[in-house]
């Protein structure tokens, strides 16, 4: 029952209402609001029907349906932080893409991506249609999964995925922009401010900076790891660059933002000018990037399309279709904080 306007009791408007009041059958107003009307009703007849809806506030049963259906129209999207804004846009994303189907996206963190990760509930397979895994490694969500809830990885190697469908972003040609930027204002001796997190995103990092400075003679790069804190790269950083012998590296690259800032204090301890005397590179494009100064050059990461991409295929998953499953592109933000190295300048 719903109240009118005068405080009595109305009825509840049905899919009969809705099919009398747009001239269809009952069939198809449940095609058109269960949002499965595509190839088998007209454009036009889709939109008659959702006008009359609204028209009489129509809505559908959603409890009785998925009841029906076996289904909890509920998704788990598992993240390593809650603290960091990256995976606050991908959760943005998906739920932008899940309120389109009618599901809603729970949030839950698994701390470093490595899990293994727990069940918040008492059975996820009881509670969930299906797991987004972000930036997790391949068997941390196998306890929230069991054995057949559909999974689908977001930045994770796809040869050893355990998802139905893996999303990623295209990490090579992001670190292949920063790199090549870099080379070509002149820098040779670089130091990589890595990740001390084990982890596919991480290693296609190093890999990809590897390859692409060895394309070059007389080119080195030092690699030393850090917690992904800002103080932790601090000290990594200042250790670093104090027992850097005669070949001081005039770049650093950064794994994240957060590890760059960390850089910039270590550089501002040692009375080094950035960019003048060493410059700096993040990966995210997080707020840190514009807060420091110079501001930081480092690789966008389209975070609220990643998570619409992820819940996107992972729908087509229980929807039976083939997901989309391309990298997204990355872009590099140059800003102030590189430019020629000393010796070049």
């Amino acid at each position: 029952m719903t109240s009118g306007t005068d405080g009595t009791a109305t009825a509840r408007p049905t899919s009969r209402d809705v099919a009398r009041a747009a001239g269809v059958s009952q069939a198809a107003v449940s095609l058109v609001m269960g949002d499965k009307w595509r190839g088998r009703v007209s454009p036009a007849t889709a939109e008659r029907v959702r006008a009359a809806a609204q028209q009489l506030g129509y809505r559908p049963n959603l409890a009785a349906r998925n009841l029906r259906l076996g289904r909890t129209r509920t998704a788990l999207l598992v993240v390593p932080a809650l603290t960091n804004e990256f995976f606050a846009g991908v959760y943005t994303g998906a739920a932008r893409v899940a309120a389109q189907h009618d599901f809603g996206v729970v949030l839950y963190p698994s701390p470093d991506g490595v899990g293994p990760a727990r069940d918040p509930f008492p059975s996820a397979t009881a509670a969930l249609d299906g797991v987004l895994a972000s930036s997790m490694a391949a068997g941390a969500v196998t306890a929230l999964r069991g054995d057949g809830l559909p999974l689908v990885m977001l930045d994770s190697d796809p040869a050893g995925s355990l998802g139905a469908a893996t999303v990623n972003l295209d990490l090579t040609d992001g670190i292949r922009q920063i790199t090549d930027h870099l080379l070509a204002l002149g820098h040779r001796h670089f130091l990589h401010l890595a990740s001390a997190v084990d982890s596919w995103t991480f290693d296609v990092r190093a890999r990809e900076l590897a390859a692409r400075t060895a394309l070059l003679p007389d080119t080195t790069v030092r690699t030393v790891r850090s917690d992904l804190t800002v103080e932790d790269a601090l000290v990594a950083t200042e250790r670093a660059l104090r027992t850097s012998g005669l070949v001081r590296p005039t770049a650093i690259v950064c794994d994240d933002d957060k590890l760059a800032t960390g850089a910039y204090k270590a550089a501002r301890r040692m009375g080094l000018r950035i960019p003048d005397h060493l410059s700096v590179t993040g990966f995210d494009d997080l707020s840190l990037a514009t807060a420091v100064e110079p501001e930081l050059t480092t690789v966008r990461l389209p975070a609220e399309e990643f998570g619409e991409r992820g819940m996107a295929a992972l729908i087509a998953v229980l929807e039976g279709r083939e997901p989309e499953t391309a990298a997204l592109p990355v872009e590099l933000i140059v800003r102030g904080s590189t430019g020629r190295p000393p010796a070049a300048a």
